[in-house]
């Protein structure tokens, strides 16, 4: 099996070499590929790897039952499985499925102390118990968050190196346009990559076949698990709820307004009854919700009504998934994306963000048309990021720069299917170079 090379291999690499390194817990939902990139990382760095999954082997949640000391708990995994070999200084302890277990975190400031073996969790879902992980462990862990792939880590699947990437980045920096050669095989990248999304799984079922051929059975299985997991995790009355708010999305994203409407998910539903409903899927990493600023201006945090929002999938191949079966075929036979083209672009550009780091915030004025689908900001000014399926005029994107009313807004920019370009203070760029705009303003004093 291929293996698809991720950006935590880099970042368990640094880990390693870190001499005060603490124990390390990777979350992010499920399928995403934390288990293979951390075994993988652990059969490449260390004499020996302990695996403990705790989905697959609960008799392992007994192993804290005389202490959550190191020596205790190393004691008791060598009575379940005498054949698993601790060598001091060169054995790594991998505890996945946490979230079956989150009092193990209790014991990661143990072995912090006691040093002599490097520890790493993981699990899905833990946005769900991680409350109780992080008042368990503070101050004795470190936290990675990892996603599905993004538009790099597909390219990297799809052979291309850094160099490629340096030379989109270089175009963006000089504001060069691409040549039609660069434009049609980008392009068609990322629609490949639009319609199959992340999930390594899926896109290893691309790769090895070279066509589209089994992905949708692939992404409906991961559908069928993620369902799965709000009927196991969520609590009663909250897993019908969360599972209607779920299946709601595509519907609500084909829409000119994006914005999410608890009233259209259940007759007399209102939004203190779902609130915790749409937390518990962003905590859970399944959705990525975008807030709607109070004003645009700069600081972002806390200036949002948290009762206006959009959502959007944090894998844009689930929600190709999700889909009507002919909206699928026209999808994949034809690249047609009909009437979820605008919601299909900017949820990729959404999930772009966050995978960047960012979170999502957009804007509508409640007495005019003035609407804005992003903002990001730099360290003193606010960026208005518009998603166009046309390069049409941004006309939102010109009242926010040109009136006097943002002053911590002076330039936009816009992602459309076209090249790149610049005018009236409006940076535009093709969508497949999203993945780049946190590089890019850093390299600009934009």
């Amino acid at each position: 099996m291929i293996y698809l090379k991720r950006k935590i291999d880099d970042f368990l690499v640094s880990w390693k070499e870190n001499l005060d390194r603490k124990p390390l817990i990777v979350k992010g939902p499920r399928q995403v590929g934390k288990t293979e990139s951390i075994n993988r990382f652990g059969n490449q760095s260390y004499s020996s790897v302990i695996y403990i999954n705790f989905v697959e082997e609960p008799k392992y949640k007994m192993i804290t039952g005389d202490s959550y000391k190191a020596a205790d708990i190393i004691k008791n995994i060598s009575r379940i499985d005498p054949s698993k070999k601790f060598i001091e200084g060169e054995t790594l302890i991998f505890f996945d499925e946490l979230q079956e277990f989150p009092e193990i975190a209790t014991a990661l400031k143990f072995f912090k102390i006691d040093g002599r073996f490097d520890v790493i969790c993981s699990g899905s879902m833990l946005g769900i118990n991680y409350r109780k992980i992080e008042s368990n462990s503070v101050g004795y862990k470190t936290d990675y968050e990892m996603f599905s792939m993004d538009f790099e880590e597909f390219l990297w699947a799809k052979g291309y190196d850094d160099t490629f990437v340096e030379d989109m980045l270089e175009h963006m920096k000089t504001l060069t346009p691409f040549s039609e050669l660069e434009m049609a095989i980008c392009m068609e990248m990322f629609l490949d990559y639009c319609i199959l999304g992340g999930m390594p799984a899926v896109v290893r079922e691309y790769i090895e076949k070279g066509n589209f051929e089994g992905s949708i059975e692939v992404q409906q299985q991961l559908l069928a698990d993620y369902k799965e997991d709000i009927r196991k995790y969520a609590e009663g009355m909250d897993q019908t709820r969360i599972l209607n708010v779920y299946n709601h999305i595509p519907v609500q994203l084909a829409k000119d307004n994006k914005k999410f409407q608890i009233s259209k998910v259940a007759s007399g539903a209102r939004f203190r009854d779902y609130r915790g409903c749409i937390e518990w899927l962003d905590d859970a990493g399944m959705v990525n919700v975008c807030y709607c600023l109070n004003f645009p201006e700069l600081p972002l945090k806390g200036n949002y009504d948290e009762t206006k929002y959009k959502i959007y999938f944090a894998d844009s191949g689930l929600l190709v998934a999700m889909l009507d079966e002919e909206a699928q075929e026209d999808l994949r036979a034809n690249k047609n994306l009909g009437v979820y083209k605008g919601a299909l672009y900017e949820n990729v550009v959404g999930e772009a963000l966050v995978k960047a780091g960012y979170r999502l915030y957009y804007y509508r004025r409640e007495d005019s048309t003035l609407e804005q689908d992003f903002f990001v900001r730099t360290a003193d000014c606010l960026i208005p990021i518009e998603v166009k399926a046309k390069n049409g005029t941004a006309k939102s994107l010109r009242t926010l720069i040109r009136s006097e009313k943002y002053p911590d807004i002076h330039c936009g920019i816009k992602f459309i299917s076209g090249n790149i370009g610049y005018s009236d203070d409006v940076y535009t760029f093709p969508y497949f170079c999203v993945f780049l705009l946190k590089r890019y303003l850093r390299s600009q004093s934009v």
